[in-house]
């Protein structure tokens, strides 16, 4: 069971993540509102998985915190924002994918198990959930 850490300073956003993931057969390993608290999860947990909003309490930026990760661990990142078109305009050096809210529960785990094939094996497979975004040349476009 891959651990998945949510990055999202909404609770009610951060509550839904956090079920679609564990219905998904993820185990959640905390939920972060801002940056310095996703660093510290990440750090104390270990996770293979991060789904992380662009918007973060105290002003924090979600893609701050996905290059902090990074730095110290090897996970895959899915952003799981209403701003897509931000990190698509200039992909974030860090990342596979970017999910657009409004989402599904369904479309989260979807998106999930993309960014874990990504990980595992550099590359995605359809069927992909409608609002999925693949950040990098090394997987396929939605």
């Amino acid at each position: 069971m891959a651990k998945v850490l949510i990055a999202e300073d909404d609770f009610m956003i951060a509550e839904m993540l956090e079920e679609a993931a564990s219905e998904g057969g993820y185990q959640v390993c905390g939920i972060a509102s801002e940056v310095s608290e996703a660093v510290t999860l990440g750090e104390q947990h270990r996770p293979e998985l991060a789904i992380i909003d662009l918007r973060l309490g105290g002003g924090g930026d979600g893609i701050e915190a996905a290059i902090e990760l990074s730095n110290r661990l090897k996970l895959g990142i899915l952003y799981a924002t209403g701003n897509c078109h931000r990190v698509l305009e200039t992909p974030p050096p860090v990342g596979e994918a970017c999910l657009s809210k409004p989402f599904t529960t369904r479309e989260v785990v979807q998106a999930l198990k993309i960014v874990e094939e990504i990980i595992r094996t550099g590359r995605a497979s359809p069927p992909f959930p409608r609002q999925l975004h693949l950040l990098h040349p090394r997987s396929p476009t939605s």
